[in-house]
């Protein structure tokens, strides 16, 4: 699982940073992620609740490099934040939203003259709109983060360039629990099992849980865990203190979670 989240992290930091004026995005300046001019959105698309951002990718590293070049280009939907039914109608029951990704992916493709390779990733619907682009692309990845089911390709076309994270327990899980999945590799992840269904359909909270496994590994994720203040997972060992402790740790011991009390004795 780390090795994936070294991997994949970068891609659920920018899913989340879709979300623009949201309160729980990250504070710039990512190390390894600059965000692009994207091109505007037409009013009749932006009611309909489409948005997206763009981001160059960069070695991890290189920070502070002024020589340092780009390694991939990022195109991160937006998705669904349950603060309206705009997402859900146009999203999941007609093929409004699909449309305007694929056409907003080739306009924005066709911006540039290099042969950086490109990566589609979104949370929620936007994990759909990545899954349709990656679908009609075979050489474009693509990475998906409490994916919806609401896709209309076929799920196995190109399968093998998509990658799909997402929290145990989460609302989407019981709509997708019997359709194929989107992508060759799905990891299911439980970080935080007393939240509600809702709750863990959080994009900030699943991004969150990437970037701290991917601290252990990887330091420009651990440059993050502190800089944007994430805490410890709830299923992580108990220790001295919730500081992360930084890449090349291992626990030296078996990590023994302690059950939950019965009501009575809890009461006490």
């Amino acid at each position: 699982m780390r090795a994936a989240a070294v991997q994949a992290y970068p891609f659920a930091v920018a899913s989340t940073q879709a979300y623009v004026g949201d309160d729980d995005i990250y504070a710039y300046p990512l190390p390894t992620l600059e965000r692009l001019e994207r091109l505007p959105i037409a009013e009749e698309d932006r009611e309909r609740g489409f948005g997206y951002q763009i981001f160059e990718q960069f070695e991890t590293g290189s920070e502070g490099d002024p020589a340092r070049k780009p390694v991939a280009r990022i195109l991160a939907f937006r998705g669904t934040d349950f603060d309206g039914f705009t997402d859900i109608f146009y999203g999941t029951l007609r093929r409004d939203q699909i449309d305007i990704a694929v056409s907003t992916f080739e306009a924005e493709m066709a911006r540039f003259d290099d042969d950086l390779p490109w990566i589609v990733a979104g949370h929620s619907l936007g994990g759909a709109l990545a899954t349709e682009v990656s679908i009609r692309y075979p050489e474009v990845k693509a990475y998906m983060f409490n994916t919806s089911p609401f896709y209309r390709g076929e799920a196995m076309t190109n399968d093998v360039q998509r990658t799909v994270f997402n929290e145990r327990g989460e609302v989407l899980r019981r709509f997708a629990r019997f359709d194929d999945a989107p992508a060759a590799d799905v990891y299911t992840l439980n970080c935080g099992p007393r939240n509600g269904q809702f709750t863990k359909h959080s994009i900030r909270l699943l991004s969150d849980c990437l970037v701290w496994i991917a601290a252990y590994s990887n330091s420009d994720a651990l440059k993050i865990v502190r800089a944007q203040g994430i805490r410890k997972p709830m299923v992580e060992c108990q220790r001295d203190n919730d500081d992360h402790p930084g890449t090349g740790w291992q626990e030296v011991e078996p990590c023994v979670h302690s059950g939950r009390k019965p009501k009575d004795e809890a009461d006490n």
